[in-house]
C-alpha cells in the first residue's frame, strides 16, 4: 500500500476512522534527517498490509503537528484503533 499525505481534511477518515492502525510520519522538506529515512517509511508502507502509513508535513499541516505535540522532526506516532464502550 502506498504511503498517504495526511492533512487537516482527511484526518478523520484515514487516522480516525481506520480499521487498522496507522503510522503517522511527521516531516518537512527542509529536514535532511526527514529525508533520509523517508525511504524507510516508504518501505513500511509497502512491505506491511497490516498498517496503514501516513506522513504528516508540518510546514503544511500546522494544526496536526500542534495537535500530537510535535516539538521535532522527525516524528513517528502508531495510533491504535478505539473501541468505545457506553455503559448505561
Amino acid at each position: 500500500m502506498a504511503v498517504i499525505n495526511i492533512t487537516k481534511e482527511n484526518f478523520a477518515q484515514e487516522v480516525l476512522h481506520s480499521e487498522k492502525p496507522v503510522l503517522l510520519a511527521f516531516w518537512a522538506g527542509w529536514c535532511g534527517p526527514c529525508r533520509m529515512l523517508s525511504p524507510v517509511v516508504d518501505e513500511v508502507a509497502e512491505e506491511r498490509t497490516d498498517v496503514k502509513v501516513g506522513k504528516v508535513n508540518v510546514d503544511e499541516q500546522p494544526d496536526l503537528a500542534a495537535q500530537f505535540g510535535v516539538m521535532s522532526i522527525p516524528f513517528y506516532v502508531r495510533t491504535f484503533s478505539v473501541i468505545c464502550i457506553r455503559h448505561p
